[in-house]
């Protein structure tokens, strides 16, 4: 049994312990998980942004291809848009039939 007198420090040491378990259980996992969802964030932009570089490069690259003309570069914005419903269609396809297994 702990002395009257040593409870002070007892109580400090208490305290101590308490404040570093909390910071090693609650405090650390916080950042690290901050950490992840700022490099997860990051890599979605870059996803988002090649996903629409390459949806532009498609349909200058359809419009190059076809004919001169205005009705010609309409069929080949039309044509892009179609592909990229299509692309968009097969991802939410893929995505809910993963989610349900």
């Amino acid at each position: 049994m702990a002395d009257v007198k040593e409870l002070p420090d007892q109580v400090r040491e208490f305290v101590a312990l308490s404040t570093q378990y909390l910071r090693q259980e609650t405090v650390v996992p916080a950042k690290q998980l901050g950490r992840f969802a700022a490099i997860s964030l990051a890599a979605a932009v870059c996803f988002l942004l090649a996903a629409l570089f390459i949806g532009i490069a498609g349909v200058r690259y359809l419009i190059e291809a076809l004919p001169a003309g205005r009705n010609w570069e309409a069929l080949g914005y039309v044509l892009g848009v179609l592909a990229l419903a299509i692309v968009v269609a097969v991802m939410f396809r893929i995505t809910a039939s993963s989610s349900k297994e």
